[in-house]
């Protein structure tokens, strides 16, 4: 079954696991895009917050990331199906499916691929320890870089409580931040016909109301005050839309962002370094490397394989 005829069919709820089975074989043997630039090898990446299912999802920019890069392992540190949102109204484009083939298909050459549930894809959470398509379910993960240390990977909704006094966290609640995302839409939509680079109305507000009541450090230590008391070296999550690299204490805190506001990954090379990559940052610096047109799957459809 082709993927467009999948997503009509079960229009007004998430396709089964037998209907989403029976169509990987067409999803993998789709061929490759042209065009793209050498891919960069990594030993691990970790990406979270895509929100599949939801407008404000940069599905094209995710693609084009993934199509740069081969890796080991690479972890998707929840929130990837924005079940809340399809819970109150069906939006699944063709690029949310070619998000999940491109997944399904790093699967199927040999990365290691590890989704950690999130608390909009928590319907998935009593499947952890199970493995679909190669894509391995959990709660949380242990990672060891290259060089030794041992990383705590969860989402990090679980120490939203120690916060909920900041006053910022009313203003990004789940309706206001949807009209925030809606306006930030309109806003690159203007940007581009400017042929103007992508930017996050979202992100800059956020980092403004951060300085202001100190939430997102205040998760960071909470974050990163449970991963010393389990006797890990670090932590990585997501959950707060807000990619970081900070030393607290003997903790390293690791946060990969999101591909909603600020499009950003977290990756390890082959000695266990560790950095963000901003990807709406680098395609502003090499427009010619952002393909939309290439990563369109009615026009890759067209190509000779």
């Amino acid at each position: 079954m082709a993927p467009r005829a999948l997503m009509k069919q079960t229009k007004s709820r998430l396709p089964t696991a037998h209907e989403l089975a029976s169509s990987l074989p067409a999803w993998l043997d789709m061929p490759e895009p042209r065009g793209f630039r050498p891919k960069r090898k990594l030993r691990t990446v970790w990406i979270s917050d895509i929100h599949l299912g939801t407008r404000g999802c940069n599905a094209t920019m995710l693609l084009d990331f993934l199509a740069s890069v081969e890796c080991e392992t690479l972890y998707l540190v929840g929130d990837i199906v924005d079940g809340w949102r399809l819970s109150r109204g069906w939006y699944w484009p063709d690029e949310h499916n070619e998000v999940v083939r491109r997944v399904l298909k790093m699967a199927h050459r040999g990365t290691r691929v590890v989704l950690i549930a999130g608390n909009h894809d928590e319907m998935l959470r009593p499947f952890a320890g199970m493995s679909f398509g190669g894509v391995e379910l959990a709660l949380d993960a242990i990672h060891t870089t290259a060089d030794g240390r041992r990383l705590l990977v969860t989402h990090g909704d679980g120490f939203d409580g120690v916060v909920l006094y900041a006053r910022w966290l009313a203003f990004l609640g789940d309706q206001a931040y949807e009209i925030l995302l809606r306006t930030n839409r309109w806003v690159n939509a203007v940007r581009r016909w400017m042929n103007m680079p992508y930017w996050s109305l979202s992100a800059y507000m956020k980092k403004r109301v951060k300085n202001a009541v100190q939430f997102i450090c205040d998760f960071e230590e909470a974050v990163a005050h449970a991963a010393r008391d389990m006797g890990v070296d670090g932590v990585v999550c997501g959950h707060i839309h807000c990619a970081e690299i900070r030393q607290i204490g003997a903790v390293t805190y690791y946060n990969d962002g999101d591909w909603v506001e600020s499009c950003t990954a977290l990756v390890e090379d082959a000695t266990g370094e560790i950095s963000i990559i901003d990807w709406a940052a680098e395609t502003a610096r090499t427009p010619a490397a952002f393909t939309p047109a290439a990563a369109d799957p009615a026009k890759r459809a067209k190509q000779p394989a």
